[in-house]
């Protein structure tokens, strides 16, 4: 549910830890962080956050946005899945697109599209492959709210727009119907 500053009081009191803060806590703790579990846990915190407008002002201002660009350059698997998700959540605001896109973002997702597995000793392959298959389908997202941006000439490349054919041709039905959606925006089917 999407928050606002009367429900965001209710949920956590005159005396909780205001939104911001706890945010600003989330990042610190990431920074600070030397274990990769923690630094997943955090990510993925974060990336959930990422989905309410209500957190869009505080995730710019604390540079979260770019947090979640630079996991995508983590040779951590998870990491990449929890950075292209928090991408993902929130790009679809205009301010936060914008953010990726000045930020180098945009070929940080199309990578996203094809990233090899790297991490993944002490994980089971198939949660190895669920956290591929899952960074893949916040990636054909992303590109579908970051091609509203000016980077939609770098978006539509042929050799993007072959790779998203590729996966509308596929038989796993969530890249399908992502990849599908993103080439009929676009008039490309």
């Amino acid at each position: 549910m999407f928050t606002n500053d009367r429900r965001q009081e209710e949920r956590t009191g005159k005396s909780g830890t205001p939104r911001l803060q706890y945010l600003q806590d989330l990042v610190g703790q990431f920074q600070n962080a030397t274990d990769e579990e923690t630094r997943e846990r955090l990510v993925a915190n974060l990336a959930n956050f990422a989905y309410d407008p209500y957190n869009y002002p505080f995730l710019r201002q604390l540079n979260v946005l770019e947090l979640f660009l630079d996991c995508l350059t983590e040779p951590n698997e998870k990491l990449v899945e929890f950075g292209v998700g928090g991408i993902c959540n929130s790009c679809v605001d205009p301010s936060n697109a914008a953010v990726v896109t000045q930020n180098g973002g945009v070929p940080l997702v199309i990578q996203c599209l094809s990233s090899p597995v790297k991490n993944i000793v002490g994980y089971h392959p198939l949660a190895v492959l669920s956290s591929l298959c899952i960074s893949v389908n916040y990636s054909i997202a992303a590109l579908y709210y970051l091609c509203d941006s000016p980077a939609k000439a770098e978006i539509l490349k042929p050799e993007v727009v072959d790779v998203i054919r590729r996966y509308a041709a596929s038989d796993t039905v969530s890249f399908s119907n992502l990849a599908k959606a993103f080439l009929d925006k676009h008039g490309l089917i």
